[in-house]
């Protein structure tokens, strides 16, 4: 992995504009940071937009090295990967007693 310092947000943006984006982690809007992963011809590439510190440029030797940083920072982010069996548990409907009138008397 290489990292530069992009002191520009304008800079961050033109080279996004001309790569095909992967994955944004983060947001500027209700966080200080924002990654987003993306490939320029064989680069594999993450811009760090930053509110708070340096922003940077970094460039990831092969496609199993950038899996593994978006997987990362999502995790550092709290966005990680949707587990489909969270929130799979069996629920017994517990018996209720007793009547229950919504009518007013």
């Amino acid at each position: 992995m290489e990292e530069i310092e992009i002191t520009s947000w304008l800079t961050l943006d033109a080279i996004k504009k001309k790569a095909k984006i992967i994955e944004k982690v983060g947001d500027l809007q209700s966080g200080h940071y924002m990654s987003v992963f993306c490939v320029i011809e064989e680069d594999f590439l993450e811009l760090c937009y930053s509110d708070v510190e340096s922003n940077y440029l970094r460039r990831y030797e092969d496609k199993e090295e950038f899996e593994l940083a978006i997987e990362k920072r999502k995790e550092e982010e709290g966005e990680s990967s949707y587990d489909e069996s969270f929130g799979e548990e069996e629920f017994e409907e517990e018996e209720i007693e007793g009547d229950f009138n919504l009518e007013d008397d």
